[in-house]
């Protein structure tokens, strides 16, 4: 008889778990709805404006390391032919 009850009790808290995750999988859904309702979310100028920044300083970060490598390399060379035998 006492085997029983054990079986009973695990089947019961096994729902618990099963429920208790779906609730609070579908409670976390429905926050993340009203949360997404209060973002304010920026206008198609913005994000042009944004995308033509982040293209420009890019660019002229690309052209900088382009630059700096262009010298090591060059300052590089330089001394391995100075100093070669």
């Amino acid at each position: 008889m006492a085997n029983s009850n054990v079986v009973t009790e695990n089947i019961g808290e096994a729902r618990e778990n099963v429920s208790g995750w779906w609730n609070r999988g579908r409670t976390f859904l429905i926050e993340v709805r009203n949360e997404l309702k209060r973002v304010t979310w920026p206008t198609r100028k913005e994000v042009y404006a944004a995308t033509i920044m982040v293209i420009l300083f890019s660019a002229v970060l690309g052209f900088f390391l382009w630059t700096v490598d262009l010298t090591l390399d060059r300052a590089v060379l330089y001394l391995f032919q100075r100093f070669a035998r």
